[in-house]
C-alpha cells in the first residue's frame, strides 16, 4: 500500500514539473526582444539620395586635400628684372615652384602667375611631417604647428567620413535605420572639422607672409580650398539630412499637419 502510495506522489511531481517546464517555455518565447523596425522603401530612397549627396562631399574633400593648389604665392612680374618670374604653389603635402615667361602673363596683372601657364616646375615634400623642419618659400618660413593642426583636422575629418559611409552601407544593408544617427553625427563633425582646416590654413599663409616683408608677395586662395570648402558645406547638408531621416516621425508631415489643425 505505501509503496503505491510513493509511486503515485512521484508520478504527480514529475507531472508538475512538466508542466511548469512547459509555462516558462512559453513565457521564454513570449518575452522575446522586439526585432527592430525595418525601413520602408520610400525611407530607404530618401537615405539612398542624403548618401549621394554625402558621397559628393568626401570626393570633393579627397580631391581637395590630394592637390597642391590650396593657395599661389606670386612675386610681381618685375620684380627679377627679367623675362620670367617665380611663384608657388602649395597644400597641405608639398609645395611646388614655378618659373613663368612674363610674355604669358595678362599684361593687366601684376604678380606672377596664375599657375595654369606653361613654365618650369620644381615640387618638394613638407619636411615638417617627417624631420619637423619649417619650409622656406621666397624667405619667409612657414608655421609648422598651424600646418600640422590643418593636416590633422582634415585627416580626422576624413577618417569620420569613412566611419560615417560605412554606417550607411551598413544601414541599407540590414534595412534598419538606427545607424542613421551615428552617421548624421559623423558627417556633421567632419564637415565642421574640414572648415576649420581651412581657417587654420589661412592663418597658417598669414603667418608665414608677416615672418618676412623683403620679398614683397602677392596670395590667393586656389581651387582646392574652393573643393574643400564646398566638401564642407555639402557634408554639413548630409549629415542634417541623416539626422533629420533619423527621426521617428516625418518632420515636413508634422508641420503640415499642425497648419491644418490651426486653420480648422
Amino acid at each position: 500500500m505505501w509503496s503505491n502510495f510513493f509511486m503515485q506522489q512521484e508520478e504527480e511531481g514529475r507531472m508538475g514539473v512538466a508542466s511548469a517546464g512547459g509555462a516558462g517555455g512559453v513565457g521564454g518565447r513570449g518575452g522575446k526582444r522586439p526585432k527592430p523596425a525595418r525601413m520602408s522603401e520610400t525611407q530607404e530612397g530618401k537615405i539612398k539620395l542624403a548618401f549621394f549627396v554625402a558621397i559628393v562631399g568626401v570626393v570633393l574633400t579627397v580631391l581637395g586635400l590630394g592637390t597642391e593648389f590650396w593657395v599661389e604665392l606670386s612675386q610681381p612680374k618685375h620684380f627679377q628684372n627679367t623675362q620670367t618670374c617665380k611663384m608657388v604653389h602649395y597644400g597641405l603635402w608639398k609645395s611646388c615652384i614655378r618659373t613663368l615667361w612674363v610674355m604669358d602673363v595678362d599684361p593687366e596683372r601684376e604678380s606672377c602667375g596664375p599657375a595654369e601657364l606653361p613654365g618650369e616646375s620644381n615640387c618638394t615634400y613638407f619636411k615638417f611631417y617627417t624631420t619637423g623642419e619649417n619650409a622656406v618659400i621666397f624667405q619667409k618660413t612657414t608655421d609648422k604647428n598651424l600646418s600640422l593642426a590643418t593636416a590633422m583636422l582634415a585627416v580626422f575629418g576624413l577618417f569620420l567620413m569613412v566611419m560615417g559611409s560605412v554606417c550607411i552601407t551598413m544601414s541599407l544593408t540590414k534595412r534598419v535605420p538606427f545607424l542613421l544617427k551615428p552617421a548624421a553625427v559623423c558627417f556633421l563633425v567632419s564637415g565642421i572639422l574640414i572648415l576649420l582646416s581651412i581657417i587654420l590654413f589661412h592663418q597658417s599663409v598669414l603667418s608665414l607672409l608677416a615672418s618676412d616683408h623683403r620679398i614683397p608677395l602677392h596670395y590667393e586662395l586656389s581651387w582646392s580650398v574652393a573643393c574643400v570648402g564646398s566638401a564642407g558645406a555639402i557634408l554639413i547638408l548630409g549629415g542634417v539630412l541623416f539626422l533629420l531621416l533619423s527621426l521617428p516621425f516625418s518632420l515636413l508631415e508634422k508641420c503640415t499637419a499642425q497648419h491644418r489643425n490651426s486653420n480648422t
